[in-house]
Formats: C-alpha cells, structure tokens, sequence
C-alpha cells in the first residue's frame, strides 16, 4: 500500500514536468499559447478536430521579432505531449514586428479554457517547418490567403484550386494580411475540381469576411453552379441573402442586415435538407432546402451575368462538407479582434529555469521610441550626476577653506596690516580659478585658493592697494569707502555666479526628465494599441507588455529628476550658506578696514 502512495506521490510530481517538458534544445526559447473554448473566448460547445487557427503575432504579445530566423521558418508548434502541430506563415515583417502564422489544433475543446499548445521558436540554423497543405483537414477544398504581390490568388491547400481568372486587385491592409478588393469590373473564377464537388450527403461549407463601403445592387459575394444547380451569396442594398437552386427550384434565406465599412465574417452552409446563412459566426437566416450534387464552378466577387462586387474579400474557405454552427462560430472569433480565443503567456528560455524575469520582459517590450527617449533620459542622468558631483566637491572644498581663512583672519592681532594675509595669484592659479573643480581637486591650497570670501577678500585688498599704494597712513573718505564696497560687492556676484554655474543643467534634468519620459510613454502608448488595431488581437496580454515597456520612460524621466531634485536642493543650500558668509564678509571686511585706517590716520 505505501509503495502504492510512493508510487503515486512521485507521479503527482513528475507529470507536470513531464507534460511541459523542453521539446528540442536547439530551439532556445518557446511561448505557451492557451485556447479559450470557454465563455470568455470561443463560446463553443463541440470539440472541434483538426482546427485551423489564427497565431496574431505582434509587438504587444511577442517581443522577440529579432530572435527569429528569417521569415519565421525556425518557428514550430507543439503540443503539451510534444506533438509537432501543422503550420504555416501566411506573413511575417519583422521591422514591423507583426507575424500571421495558421495552426491545425489537433482539437479545440469546446467550454475548456485549460488547454494550450507550445510556440517554439530561437534556432538560427533551422530548416523552414512550415506546411500549409497540411494546415488543414481532408475536407477543407479551398483557402484564398490572397497576397499583395501576387493578382492570381493560390490555394492554401494541398488541392490547388488557384484561380484561374481575376480581375480583383490586391488590397495590402485586409482583414488578415492582404484582401481582395473588388471594383465592379469582375470577379475571381475557379475552374471545376472534384475537390470542389457537392455531395447531398455531406454538404457544403462557404465563409470569409467581407467589407462593403455602398449599397450595392445584387452583386454576388459568391455564384458556385454547375447546370441548373447553383449555390448563390449576394449582397442586395445592404443585406446579405443566400440562394440555392436544384434543378431549377430555387429557395433563399431573408436579408441579414451588413454594417458599411465594417470588415464582417460571412459564411453559407448547405446542409442535406436546408440552407443556413451565418453573420459574425451567429446563424443570421435559413431555408429548406433539398441538396442535389453539383461539381461547381466558383467565381467570387461577381454572377455568371455580371453583378459585380463592389468592395473587399478576406480568408476566403470552402469546404465539400457541411461544417457545423460551432465550426463557424469558431472561424469567427478566432480570426476577430474582439474575443479572445487564444491568450499568451510569458516566454521561456532553455536557461531560465528560474521563472520570468519581469523587468527583461519589460525592456524586450520597449519600442525604438521608447529607447530613443530612455538613451536621452541617459546622457540627462550622466550630466546631472557630473553637475552633481563636481560641484559637491568644490563647495565642500570651498567650506573647508573658508573656515581655515576666516580662522586666521578673525585671529590677526589688532595692530596687524588688514591685507596681511593677502598673495599674489600666479599664473596656474589664474588658469584653474576658471574651473572651481579643477582647482579644488588639483589646485593648490596653500592661501586658501577655493575659499569665496578670500576671493572677496583678496578683490578687496587689491583695491586697496591700486587706490593707496599701502594701506597704512592713506585716509578712507567716503568716496573712497563706496568704491570699495562696489569692488566687494562686484566679488560677491561673481563669486555666486562661479558657485551657481551648471546648476540650471540640474533644473533642466528636474524639469525635463519627466516630461521627456511622459512623452516617451504617449508614443509608447500610441504604437501599442495602433499595432493592435492593425492587428486586430485584443487581450490584455497583448496589451499589457506593450503599456508596462511605455511606462518604462516614464521611470527614466522619473530617475533622472528624483536624484537632480535633491542634490539641487542639498547644493542650493550650501551655496545660499557661501554666499551669505561672502555678505557678512564683506560688512566686516569694510567695517575693520574703515576703522584701522581711521585709527591710524588720527595716529599720524
């Protein structure tokens, strides 16, 4: 019994890793991919086998456009048993990172929102794994992707049923990829094919999506007929009806209403004893109908008399049997961006064993806008933090030779010459007085060479000498006094103005960085949901790497401006400190100044 638990126990903790266990190691990285057959997704009842889906891949749910090989053919998808899954890439761009990528689900479970399959992708050296023949199943008679640099469109499937005839152009933004755009002037002709055949027992499946821009006056969306025998979709003002003739005996179904403008999924499906017409995957209309076999000829876009289209044809699909409503259903909410049949997860690499690392996942999601305003953000940071410390270490020299000058200058005994303590600069001083960092960091510091107010100081005293020659025995009238307080003042300006240098580089970063990051984030923003729209996947995993990689910039801007913000307050400060020092200076300088020389004047 206990090896039985034991037994069961292991199981319980080796299935999982078995299930998800890594397909190849050539491949680096995989992404799992879950099929919502639920209510929040598909909204289906059956289990539908050998299902062809779309894969939307773009910059909001996949960031490693890069890291494929070209044209995506290192890409395959597996099942969680590691079965290899059918595909093949209708379009891949990756300047633009957008990839269209059919998938045969070897079954969508209809109300199970667990199931998921594996996209493997990352190996440089891999051969193309795609096969659109073998995409879909044995039924599936037809697929027009159409192409945009190709006027004659080709069958998907390994029937090749290629038109044979089109006078349709190729419209580059359709629905999925390119469509067929239709003017009126004719249609898209398939030649008969036994692929193609109607039988009464099995039926007959028609869908794609359709735009329309006008009313239109019964133009034909499809005419397949062969004799008597006609299976009909036209498009009358702005309803869409079905038509089934056998033998001459005609039914249809009532009008359903169309939206102009509006890309909607359309489907006809004649079944052994009626005729339905489905809108946007729900059952829109139906009729009675008898089926007699036909081995039609189908033209798309226009009737055997004319009646041409006006307007647009996506994803084109015929299938020689009668596919049930959840099949439709499914063919359209799949292929839509307003339900979110398929969901994406993170991606995995062979080497991260350690779970998603977020803030990769977040870079990887960043669009060249984004890193156009982060590398700004950058060079902003760099220059605040030069600002930063250079002028750290020049105020805090300055402070140290303050005190040491202001020591020595309150200590001079009271009969001593007041410009005692004053030198003469040399050459070197001149120079790297220019740069208060340079001269604390390298000067000299032998006469107080970064203190402000022995610059004062010293500005002072050479005034004085220039005026008196000495400053012994020379009378200070006030005339004299006046000029000597401009000469000080003039220091202190100057002074405060070598202090205050670069600063405004710090209020710039304060001020600018978040700007510059929300601006970043907007652009961000703005691409996300435009490469969505271009798309037409609409999930919040598709949404979500895209806004939190915006946001990104926005924290650049934030980083910059946090750090600047409180060194230029913590500067501000000591230099408002120097500068004060500099005013008191000045006073007392004019005061003791004005007093020796007046006690020596009365003296002489």
């Amino acid at each position: 019994m206990k090896a039985k638990v034991y037994a069961l126990a292991l199981g319980l903790v080796l299935v999982p890793g078995m299930v998800h266990a890594w397909w190849n190691d050539a491949w680096s990285s995989r992404k799992p991919i879950a099929l919502d057959g639920g209510v929040t997704g598909a909204d289906v009842q059956e289990t539908l086998a050998e299902f062809p889906v779309l894969v939307r891949l773009h910059a909001g749910n996949f960031a490693y456009f890069l890291d494929l090989a070209e044209n995506g053919r290192d890409i395959r998808f597996m099942a969680d048993d590691k079965t290899p899954l059918k595909h093949h890439v209708e379009k891949f761009d990756a300047i633009n990172e957008m990839a269209l990528v059919w998938v045969k689900a070897p079954q969508f479970r209809g109300g199970i929102s667990t199931d998921s399959i594996w996209m493997y992708y990352g190996n440089a050296e891999a051969p193309d794994g795609g096969d659109a023949n073998g995409t879909y199943d044995v039924h599936q008679a037809l697929v027009l992707h159409f192409d945009e640099t190709d006027p004659m469109p080709k069958d998907a499937t390994a029937y090749g049923n290629h038109a044979a005839d089109s006078k349709a152009a190729a419209e580059p933004a359709g629905w999925i990829g390119a469509a067929a755009k239709f003017t009126g002037a004719g249609g898209i002709a398939i030649n008969a094919n036994p692929a193609l055949q109607l039988s009464p027992d099995k039926g007959w499946t028609f869908s794609a999506w359709l735009k329309i821009d006008q009313a239109q006056s019964n133009a034909y969306v499809l005419h397949a007929a062969e004799g008597e025998n006609a299976l009909e979709l036209s498009v009358r003002d702005t309803g869409l009806v079905a038509k089934y003739a056998n033998n001459g005996q005609g039914v249809e179904t009532s009008p359903a209403p169309l939206q102009l403008g509006k890309w909607q999924h359309i489907a006809v499906v004649l079944r052994t004893d009626k005729l339905e017409l489905y809108l946007d995957g729900n059952k829109a209309g139906e009729s009675p109908a008898s089926a007699g076999p036909m081995n039609p000829m189908v033209t798309l876009g226009a009737g055997a008399a004319g009646d041409s289209l006006i307007g647009f044809l996506d994803e084109v699909q015929i299938a020689n049997t009668a596919r049930s409503a959840d099949w439709i259903k499914l063919l359209a909410r799949s292929q839509s961006a307003d339900f979110n049949v398929l969901g994406f997860g993170q991606d995995e690499s062979k080497q991260g064993a350690g779970g998603p690392n977020y803030f990769v996942i977040i870079l990887q999601s960043l669009t060249v806008d984004g890193w156009v305003v982060i590398a700004l953000c950058g060079v902003m940071f760099v220059i605040s933090a030069l600002v930063m410390v250079t002028k750290g270490l020049a105020i805090s020299r300055a402070n140290k030779d303050n005190r040491a000058f202001l020591d020595q200058y309150r200590n001079m005994d009271a009969s001593a010459d007041p410009g005692a303590l004053d030198q003469e600069e040399t050459e070197e001083e001149k120079e790297l007085s220019e740069s208060e960092f340079l001269a604390a960091v390298v000067g000299k510091h032998d006469h107080f060479q970064s203190s402000p107010v022995y610059h004062v100081y010293h500005a002072g005293v050479q005034e004085l000498k220039k005026r008196f020659g000495t400053l012994a025995n020379q009378p200070l009238t006030d005339e004299a006094l006046n000029v000597l307080r401009a000469r000080l003042d003039a220091a202190v300006v100057r002074e405060g103005q070598k202090l205050n240098r670069n600063m405004v580089l710090l209020t710039i970063a304060i001020s600018g960085g978040p700007f510059l990051g929300l601006l970043g984030t907007v652009l961000g923003v703005m691409i996300t949901f435009a490469v969505i729209a271009a798309t037409g996947d609409v999930n919040i995993n598709s949404i979500a790497p895209g806004i939190s990689g915006a946001l990104l910039a926005t924290v650049a801007g934030l980083a910059v401006a946090i750090p600047a913000l409180f060194g230029y307050n913590y500067l501000l400060t000591q230099i408002k400190d120097l500068t004060a020092e500099m005013r008191v200076f000045t006073d007392e300088f004019l005061a003791l100044v004005s007093e020796r020389l007046a006690d020596r004047h009365r003296g002489g």
